[in-house]
Order: C-alpha cells, then structure tokens, then sequence
C-alpha cells in the first residue's frame, strides 16, 4: 500500500465530480476510483452517485471525496466545488449545470471524438486544464466500456493517483462476475492515460464558477401559490441524444417499404412520418427520417426491421445534425435549428 501520498491544496478535501447518462459506467467508475484511494493508496475517501429511478439514459452524477489518511470526512452532500469534473457525454457540455463550480484551477476531462471542441467549454474558467480523450471509439475498439478510458484519463491527470493501483482495482472489480473482460478493461485504461488531448485557450471565464446549489430555491416563505406552474414545459423541447453511447439508427429510404413495424416499437417516438397522395389518387403515408433530437439509440427499429431499412451505425460528429428529419420544424427554425450536437 502506498503511503506519504500528497493531495493538492491540504487545506481541504480534494473533490471530483463525474458527469453522464446512465450506461456508461459512471457509477462504477467513482467506486472504482474511491476503492483504490482507500485500500491502496492509504487515504480516506467517500463515494456515491444520484440518479433518477430509470438509471439508463438518464443523467447520473457520481461524487468522489479524498482526503489524507489523518483526516476525516465528515460530508456526503452532493459536490458543488469540483476540483475535478469527468465528462462521460460531450452533449452533457451543452447544460451549465455539467461544469458548474469548477475552480479556477480545476480540470475538466471530457469523452469526445477527435477534433470535437463542443461550445460550452467556452464558459470554463480561462485557466481550467481541458482534456480530450475518445473513449467511446477506444473502448469499442477494445471491447470495453467508457469508464475504463476515462479513469486511465484520470490518473494521467491526476500524478497523485497511483496508476497501478487504479488499474488492480479496476481488475478486481471485473475478475470475479467478467473475468473477460479484465484484459480488455487494461487495454482501454491504458489507451486513455495516454491518447488523450489537451484543449488550449478555451475558457472565457475569470476564477470560479458559481455553483449550481442543490437545495430547493423555494421555502415556505417563496413557494407560488398551489396550483400554478410558473416554468410550464413540452416534450417538445426534450433531447434524448445524450443517451446514445455512440451508435445510431439510420434509414435506407430506397429500401423502406413504409410497413410501420418500426413506428409500433419505438418507444420515443422520433420516427417521421409524411402523407402523400398516389398515382391513383390515393392517400398514402411514407416514413421520411428520424429526427435524432428525441433518438436514445435503442435500435428497436434496426431488431424489427425486416428489409434492413434500418441498420446500426457508428455516431460520428454531426452525422445526426446532417441527416436529421425533425418532427416540428417550427420548433427548429424558432431555435435556430440546434438541438442536437
């Protein structure tokens, strides 16, 4: 077991967010990292994660918090100060809350394809450290999942975490209930303490961000009357792509014979449809695309399809901006056409 190890900055506990949708591995990726600190490393550390009761696709958030082995940790709120925070999703990037509270001098690690800078790294503190690492691609590549990439990431990032002792508990974790997927694990944790990028003048933003406060805005004393909803909704304006972990449907207009057995199985409904008019002067209904604003890559359609309309593709950036057929084009125009990233 390591000792004598040194956190940054010994006058606080040393703090990590992972930011994700459910699937990707985020949950298991802060055990991992809390376990090792712990029984290899000689610190003392917490871990926990939040999601909602539907874990996959949805958003998780797991917490980390280390501290010296002499110290206490006395807290299990939510970490709104992030010394670190660990992007599973670039299209996470698009919400505020992903990177609120950052430090100044924090780190933000984020899973994105080569070359894919998304807008809102530009509201990062100026001298945050961003670093890029496709761990999608590499953990297809490997066979393996997201996770390992991104905590080999960490550990580059990081020089106080001890690598070999991520990568035992990493092993650990998998040998028993997947002892196949142990190799492929160490394959891909190694790809991302190494294939990853650093994003240079980005953020905008001088010291801090604010944090995003996890109490209730609304007490006794500010809550609405009953009865009134004062920030009114639409499923209209959900986004769904998030929860794709890095493949999409896609339609082969000239072999579609418009039967409809996709549209039945599709639970988001993001199947479009069209009515025409035949030679024959009769009405007919056509499937023109797929609007992937509302796609959590299920590839229900693709399984249901019998003329292999539908097939399974590799997500590449903008690839979904560029075949995309939206539902509500008027919705579109109103927002500038940028719901998906």
């Amino acid at each position: 077991m390591a000792r004598g190890i040194v956190l940054p900055d010994n006058g606080r506990l040393f703090e990590i967010r992972f930011e994700s949708v459910g699937g990707l591995g985020a949950h298991a990726a802060g055990q991992i990292v809390a376990s090792a600190a712990v029984l290899r490393m000689g610190l003392n550390g917490s871990h926990f994660s939040s999601y909602g009761s539907e874990k996959k696709g949805s958003v998780v958030r797991s917490f980390v918090r280390l501290a010296a082995a002499d110290r206490a940790i006395r807290t299990s709120a939510p970490i709104e100060l992030p010394d670190v925070v660990v992007v599973f999703h670039s299209g996470l990037l698009a919400h505020p809350a992903t990177i609120a509270g950052i430090r100044a001098a924090g780190t933000l690690i984020y899973a994105g394809n080569d070359g894919e800078v998304p807008e809102g790294l530009c509201r990062l503190p100026a001298t945050t450290k961003v670093m890029r690492v496709d761990a999608q691609t590499i953990a297809i590549e490997e066979k393996s999942r997201p996770n390992a990439v991104l905590i080999g990431t960490l550990t580059a990032a990081l020089p106080f975490l001890d690598r070999q002792a991520m990568l035992n508990t990493l092993e650990d974790t998998f040998a028993g209930r997947h002892p196949e997927a142990v190799a492929a694990n160490e394959r891909a944790f190694r790809r991302g303490a190494e294939e990853f990028e650093i994003i240079e003048n980005i953020g905008r933003i001088e010291g801090d961000l604010p944090r995003l406060s996890s109490n209730p805005l609304w007490g006794y004393r500010t809550a609405p009357i009953g009865g009134v909803l004062p920030t009114p909704g639409n499923t209209a304006h959900n986004d769904l792509h998030t929860s794709r972990n890095g493949w999409m449907p896609v339609l082969d207009a000239d072999k579609c014979i418009h039967c409809g057995m996709c549209d039945m199985v599709c639970p988001d409904l993001c199947l479009v449809w069209s009515t025409h008019t035949d030679d024959d002067g009769k009405p007919t209904v056509t499937l023109d695309g797929i609007d992937y604003q509302y796609c959590k890559g299920c590839m229900r359609c693709v399984e249901t399809c019998s003329t292999l309309a539908m097939t399974r593709e590799a997500e590449t950036p903008g690839k979904a901006n560029r075949l995309r057929v939206p539902l509500f084009p008027e919705l579109m125009q109103a927002t500038g056409g940028k719901h998906v990233t």
